[in-house]
């Protein structure tokens, strides 16, 4: 406490001797009172920078004369000017701690001397106490350099012993943790040197020991260390990068002094030759090299080739000929941009190599051609030679063919080749053969040259005409007109010129007591087949002959074709009338009937046929009216032609009945005839006693009413199953016969002359004659089978119908 009175006191007396008899006077009074309370003073602390918050101090409260319990009733709080919160008092227990990080670098730089000044203030009283806190130093930071790299540039003409400065490392500690010590790598040529001068500072020097060759080593590099006195010592580095400077001192160099360098013949202008590489150790302009072609130069080096000053390539300039020259010498040289030029020189020897630039040639002679498409294999076609203007194997050319077959190379000699057929031809196959003789030669690569052949394969008449199918069937109507045109036969020859020049004939034969050239004809060379006369269904329905085709080849060749010519019907016979047994008068049918007949009696029966066919030869019957006569009792079945009687017969029906009956086919247009039929109408005692056996005996012993029954159902089943069958001939012969073009073309059988009509006939008188025994079905169409069960049906139930009358 008397320390810090005394140095208050004698603060306070410096003070006021400079401020005035006033100031002495306030300050006199000031330290009185301070000493009255026990005044104020200035205590000492010290601690280390970079201590750790809440680092021990002091017991400032303790020291300051200050009990505990009246720091905070008295507000003591700690002021420091500029130093912020470094120190801190905790005011429980009065101890002074380091509250935040002190950097003695920071507060003092390199100041010997570095302190924390803080004014302690305390109310009721107030008073004031000055503490000071010294921050001491610690090894805290290293030596740093100004540079972390250093550059330095020395000519390698320097003598030994030159002085080169260095920036020495700066250390921001005091003292002893300043004191720095360098050190260098070891090395054969430099060496450090440290003087201390009178003014306490270090110089530093870099000494060049050995003299220096920019070509041997061109960069040292070099640490320098420098070392402080802290404990633990620290460290800083710098690299010397020490760069020697170039003095010409050397020549360019190549590497041979001669060099081979190969080109082809074909190279084009630009082709690099070679790069030639001179080296000189010098640096900088002294070691720039300049290339060029050493004088005097070769006017043909000057034609062929050029040369880059800067990057020594060598390239082609004009058109090189292995032909005319295979090798250049060429001298060059290398020179540099030192003050004193010196240059080096060296030979180039570049070889021209041959390559394969002449393409075969190919030459075709002693063509035989065409060539008949029966020659026998191994006959030479043709002669084949080829050439190269290049030599060795560039020059040695084989010969390929494409395509190979029929055809082959054989070589007779070198660089000849015959063309030889080499499997049998067969001109309707192919008629023109392309091939492709190749010529490559033995070159790398080969080049090749091609030459076409086109070999013709002429004709021989080794193929007869053809029809495309066996046979044909056509449909001719009746009663053509002479000479009209049938059908057209067609072949066809795979020959060609006369060998396929088709011409026609009949194949002449008799059909029945006439010749067959009587009917038809055809045309040699259009294969029209001709009618030439009217044909008859009635007499003719079937007429079958053979066509024969021939070519114009020798000798010639030939195949026939069946024709089946079915006469098709026309309605041109009308319906005739057949006799009965019953008494006819002037031509008419008489009938007696009793006048006491019941519905349904049937009185006589008119039979009709028709030499036609078909629909022509199916006749219906109809009553015609008469003049002046009144209803009818009778009436007339339509297709049966049996006359009944429609309602029981009265006393006023006229006794003498004429009943006219028309007789009708179905053709187009339809023929008629006509029956009269007289009913005579007679007491029951007059008539005669008719019996079934009587009315069949009316009807004629020819058809007998049971017997018809089964012809008719004979006829309908006869009818269905051809009309089955042809059904079926006709499926399989569209399914197998290929399709045709044309009227008169081979295929589907055309009619002509007429239109097809069905054919259906009841007629008991037919008149047929056939050219062959075997008859084929005609392809026709048939009414339907509904129509005949219906036909069936009713004449079977009058039948019954009778039977049970006459009962």
């Amino acid at each position: 406490m008397l320390q810090i009175s005394v140095t208050l006191f004698e603060r306070t007396m410096r003070f006021s001797w400079r401020g005035g008899p006033r100031a002495r006077r306030l300050l006199l009074s000031f330290l009185l009172l301070a000493f009255w309370d026990v005044g104020s003073g200035q205590i000492h602390y010290s601690v280390p920078e970079e201590a750790k918050h809440g680092t021990f101090v002091g017991r400032i409260a303790q020291d300051l004369g200050l009990e505990l319990a009246e720091l905070v009733p008295r507000l003591f709080r700690v002021a420091s000017k500029g130093q912020g919160d470094l120190l801190e008092v905790n005011l429980q227990n009065g101890i002074l701690f380091v509250n935040s990080r002190i950097d003695r670098e920071e507060l003092c730089g390199r100041s010997a001397e570095c302190s924390i000044h803080l004014e302690v203030i305390v109310n009721r009283p107030l008073q004031v106490f000055h503490v000071e806190v010294e921050v001491k130093d610690i090894n805290d930071n290293p030596p740093v350099f100004p540079e972390s790299k250093k550059r330095i540039i020395i000519a390698e003409s320097r003598p030994p012993e030159t002085r080169f400065p260095l920036d020495g490392a700066y250390d921001a500690d005091i003292g002893v943790n300043s004191a720095l010590t360098y050190l260098l790598d070891p090395n054969d040529y430099f060496a450090l040197d440290t003087q201390n001068n009178r003014e306490q500072t270090s110089s530093l020097f870099l000494v060049l020991r050995k003299t220096l060759d920019r070509e041997e080593i061109q960069e040292h590099s070099l640490l320098l260390k420098a070392s402080d006195g802290g404990k633990p010592e620290l460290t800083g580095t710098v690299q010397l990068l020490i760069t020697i400077l170039d003095v010409n001192d050397n020549a360019p160099e190549f590497e041979k002094s001669i060099y081979k360098a190969r080109v082809s013949e074909s190279a084009f202008n630009g082709t690099l030759v070679i790069k030639l590489n001179a080296t000189d150790a010098d640096d900088g302009t002294n070691g720039d090299i300049v290339y060029s072609f050493r004088k005097p130069v070769s006017p043909t080096v000057v034609y062929a080739f050029t040369i880059n000053p800067e990057s020594g390539e060598i390239r082609t300039k004009g058109k090189l000929d292995f032909e005319e020259k295979k090798l250049y010498e060429i001298s060059v040289e290398a020179v540099d941009k030192g003050n004193i030029p010196m240059a080096g020189h060296c030979t180039l020897l570049v070889e021209v190599l041959d390559i394969n630039d002449n393409a075969p040639e190919v030459t075709i002679t002693s063509l035989s051609l065409p060539i008949r498409e029966d020659t026998q294999p191994s006959t030479v076609v043709a002669l084949i030679s080829v050439s190269d203007r290049d030599s060795g194997a560039n020059g040695q050319v084989t010969c390929t063919l494409t395509p190979h077959v029929p055809f082959k190379l054989v070589s007779t000699f070198k660089n000849y080749y015959s063309l030889v057929l080499d499997s049998v031809l067969d001109r309707e196959s192919k008629s023109n053969y392309q091939l492709i003789v190749t010529a490559r030669d033995g070159g790398s690569p080969s080049l090749w040259a091609t030459a076409s052949v086109s070999v013709e394969v002429a004709d021989v008449n080794d193929n007869a005409p053809t029809f495309a199918q066996p046979e044909y069937t056509v449909f001719v109507r009746e009663n053509n007109s002479p000479g009209c045109h049938i059908f057209t036969v067609s072949a066809q020859d795979a020959d060609v010129q006369e060998n396929a020049l088709v011409s026609y004939s009949l194949v002449e034969r008799r059909v029945g007591e006439r010749a067959l050239s009587s009917y038809v004809s055809v045309h040699a060379e259009s294969g029209k087949v001709y009618a030439l006369q009217p044909l008859d269904h009635e007499e003719l329905e079937l007429l079958q002959f053979q066509v024969s085709a021939r070519d114009a080849g020798l000798p010639p060749l030939g195949s026939n074709v069946t024709l089946q010519v079915f006469v098709l019907d026309e309605n041109d016979n009308a319906p005739a009338l057949l006799a009965s047994r019953a008494g006819s008068v002037g031509g008419a049918v008489t009938q007696l009937v009793s006048r006491f007949v019941g519905t349904g009696h049937v009185v006589a029966k008119v039979r009709a046929v028709d030499a036609d066919s078909g629909y022509n030869a199916w006749l219906s019957y109809e009553l015609q009216p008469t003049a002046g006569s009144a209803r009818s009792p009778f009436r007339v079945g339509l297709y049966t032609g049996e006359i009944s009687t429609t309602r029981a017969l009265e006393e006023n029906d006229s006794p003498r009945q004429r009943l006219l009956v028309l007789v009708k086919d179905h053709g187009e247009p339809a023929l008629t005839a006509t029956a009269t039929v007289l009913v005579s109408l007679v007491e029951s005692n007059q008539a005669p006693k008719v019996s079934s056996r009587a009315l069949v005996k009316a009807m004629g012993p020819e058809t007998p009413l049971v017997d018809v029954n089964v012809y008719l159902i004979i006829a309908i089943c006869t009818v269905s199953s051809l009309l089955v069958l042809t059904l079926l001939l006709y499926t399989a012969l569209r399914c197998s016969a290929p399709p045709t073009e044309g009227a008169g073309g081979p295929g589907k059988p055309r009619l002509v002359c007429s239109s097809a009509v069905g054919s259906w006939s009841n007629s008991q008188q037919r008149r047929q004659r056939c050219a062959l025994g075997r008859v084929r079905p005609k392809q026709t169409s048939w009414p339907s089978a509904p129509v005949f069960l219906l036909v069936w049906i009713l004449q079977r139930e009058r039948v019954k119908e009778r039977w049970i009358q006459n009962s």
